[in-house]
């Protein structure tokens, strides 16, 4: 797409006023503009297949053919990048993790439910997140949004060996879903997941790894107990971080100031990691914009540690990868596919 060349927007919603309001923010922009709207599932599809829009804002919750529907056919036939539109509401935050699975590139929370009169206020992350779609490149995309299949064994109780944690930003959910789905059950390491996304999501997010990979995931909460074989997702708006208590480790959540213009952040839970675990951390760094995990990769490298970053090639937005590589911090740099893998021979040495 040529610079100057605006970027054209197909915009989904059953509302009229939620219509209006989001192509009026997205209008606003001198770099996007809305070609046309949809009020249903059929038009919605009809739309897409005809217009070919560069982005689509998709909202979930849509009547004769659903958001969630829309997107699986869209993705078969004639993948588009699409940005989502969810409520906070639970059925909405569940739906958006499926969503994201199955190839949306990212979502924008609905700050008061369906009919959101305020989401004018999110109009610069609509904008911002519109044009961050536009320059994904969608072939290399697609690559990695095909399901491979996890192996199972029986549960079993296992000591702590190493410590995993795990930070992404952009396109994130995806790739730790695809990372964590090939982790086996019964694994000697604990697993620490920083994933950037609003309050309400985390929780879903943490159900949907939970069953859909070999380790039992929840939403960290304060006083967790880190134990092997189970992982823990900061929730939005928390740092994690680790605390002995005796001979126990546990899972201590604060509120204090942002770091890297975040809450979590992967640096926070990083440090604090390579602090109590030292060489035995291993550090993964996904897909993300910005430099979060910089800092904690290079903590965990001084601890004698092991970093493993997502290549370009497989990233949505090859950021805090970049600059852990750029910092020369990486001792492995791997397509998604291949990072569970690498995991696993870093946890057995």
């Amino acid at each position: 797409m040529e610079n100057t060349e605006k970027i054209r927007v197909l915009v989904v919603d059953d509302s009229l006023l939620m219509r209006k309001i989001i192509a009026d923010s997205i209008s606003s922009d001198p770099d996007l503009e809305v070609i046309d709207k949809a009020k249903n599932g059929h038009e919605a599809l009809e739309k897409i297949f005809s217009l070919k829009p560069d982005v689509v804002t998709l909202d979930i919750n849509i009547p004769l053919v659903d958001g969630i529907s829309v997107l699986e056919e869209v993705m078969k036939k004639q993948p588009t990048r699409i940005v989502m539109l969810s409520a906070y509401t639970r059925e909405g935050t569940t739906a958006t993790m499926k969503a994201l699975e199955l190839g949306a590139i990212d979502f924008i929370a609905k700050p008061s439910g369906e009919i959101s009169l305020d989401i004018y206020k999110l109009k610069d992350e609509i904008i911002s997140k519109i044009k961050l779609a536009a320059k994904i490149d969608l072939d290399k995309f697609l690559t990695s949004i095909a399901p491979t299949a996890a192996s199972r064994v029986k549960k079993k109780t296992v000591a702590i060996e190493k410590l995993v944690v795990i930070g992404a930003s952009t396109g994130g959910p995806k790739a730790v879903l695809d990372v964590m789905h090939e982790i086996k059950s019964g694994t000697p390491a604990a697993f620490l997941i920083v994933q950037h996304m609003p309050k309400g999501f985390t929780l879903s997010f943490a159900e949907r790894i939970s069953w859909q990979s070999g380790i039992k995931t929840k939403e960290a909460e304060e006083g967790d107990i880190l134990l092997a074989d189970k992982a823990f997702v900061a929730p939005a708006g928390y740092h994690m971080v680790l605390a002995e208590d005796g001979d126990q480790i546990k899972i201590q959540l604060n509120q204090e100031a942002l770091v890297n213009f975040v809450r979590p952040s992967v640096d926070v839970t990083m440090r604090s990691a390579a602090e109590l675990f030292g060489k035995d951390v291993i550090g993964v760094i996904l897909t993300g914009m910005g430099k979060d995990g910089l800092e904690g990769c290079r903590r965990i490298k001084e601890e004698g540690g092991t970093v493993i970053i997502q290549n370009e090639e497989s990233s949505v937005v090859w950021g805090m990868p970049k600059a852990v590589y750029e910092a020369k911090l990486a001792d492995k740099v791997l397509p998604v596919s291949k990072i569970a893998d690498a995991i696993v021979r870093e946890i057995s040495k």
